[in-house]
């Protein structure tokens, strides 16, 4: 067990500001993935998400110049 406790061991005084930067923002992602996860596979909004599933194809039909959503 002590040499686990060794591999994981952090020098917390020896990192730099570019270190706490990306260990904040990696921490921050992760948090955000952690939520976009529980919205999305939560089934009180799968009505609404559901609703929104073709806004991508939306854009392309707009610039093809179809308003029936054909292609």
């Amino acid at each position: 067990m002590n040499s686990l406790a060794e591999y994981f061991h952090t020098d917390w005084e020896a990192m730099t500001v570019n270190d706490w930067i990306g260990l904040t923002i990696t921490v921050v992602v992760f948090l955000l993935m952690i939520v976009a996860y529980f919205q999305v596979f939560r089934p009180k909004n799968r009505d609404r998400l559901e609703s929104k599933k073709h806004i991508p194809f939306e854009e392309d039909n707009e610039l093809n110049g179809d308003s029936n959503g054909r292609t």
